[in-house]
């Protein structure tokens, strides 16, 4: 038997109870968050794409993959229901094309992509209604794809930075996303990856999550205090020393039926 820790669990679990308050959190801070958030390592995003040329990037918040995508080549339609996040979005990446709207109703044309991307937000979306308008704007050959980051909580001391931060967007090795009906089934990529960063960061990085979005003031100095009596007194790190943080991302591509 593993005497790996268990991972937290899966948000996208609870998410349909909590979807629409939680998800209010993210009307607004995205310079903040867009400063914190890391991009996505290079083997996902190039699953992600495949082959496709136009890509519509639904959730796209302040364009993390969105730039990526671009870098790639593809011409990038960015959807999100925040307008805060999208002008972020707008400010880094002028001329591409913004569309304010939810995943289930995104008001585009049929047929018009040939990838559908969604990353670090399908659990915030209902999987049902939209998949089924992720079907109705692809071309026929298109795909579904989703990504998530998330803190790699097989390493005991991630695990419990993780409870601390709340950090709910974790999944246990066997989790596959929801989706609805007329897509292929799902091809999985993984990969491991370690991004450097510092004790500050860390406590800037909990400040970007749902829990601490909209918890209470006494509720956010909770947390702050716990963070730092771990990083610092039991961890023993020092201010500004440069950490390897862990990341395992999670990618999946359903093909259009």
């Amino acid at each position: 038997m593993s005497d790996q820790p268990a991972p937290v669990p899966n948000l996208p679990r609870r998410a349909p109870r909590i979807r629409a308050e939680i998800g209010e959190a993210f009307t607004d801070g995205a310079d903040h968050y867009d400063a914190v958030r890391p991009a996505y390592p290079a083997g996902a995003v190039d699953f992600l794409l495949g082959s496709g040329a136009d890509v519509l990037d639904v959730g796209a918040g302040t364009g993390i993959l969105t730039a990526q995508l671009l870098e790639r080549g593809a011409s990038v339609t960015a959807l999100d229901p925040s307008a805060d996040m999208l002008r972020a979005l707008a400010a880094k990446l002028p001329g591409v094309r913004c569309v304010e709207a939810p995943a289930e109703a995104t008001g585009l044309e049929e047929a018009a992509f040939d990838v559908v991307v969604c990353a670090q937000a399908w659990h915030w979306v209902d999987p049902e209604r939209a998949t089924a308008e992720a079907v109705r704007v692809l071309r026929p050959g298109g795909a579904l794809a989703l990504v998530w980051n998330q803190l790699d909580v097989t390493v005991p001391w991630v695990h419990r930075l993780a409870r601390i931060m709340h950090a709910g967007d974790v999944h246990r090795p066997e989790f596959e996303p929801e989706k609805g009906p007329g897509l292929g089934p799902w091809r999985a990529h993984h990969e491991r990856w370690r991004e450097p960063v510092t004790p500050e960061f860390l406590g800037e990085l909990a400040k970007s999550r749902a829990y601490y979005l909209r918890a209470t003031e006494a509720t956010r100095a909770t947390v702050r205090a716990n963070l730092d009596w771990y990083l610092y007194e039991h961890l023993g790190h020092a201010p500004g020393e440069r950490i390897e943080l862990p990341y395992y991302t999670h990618a999946w591509r359903a093909d259009r039926g």
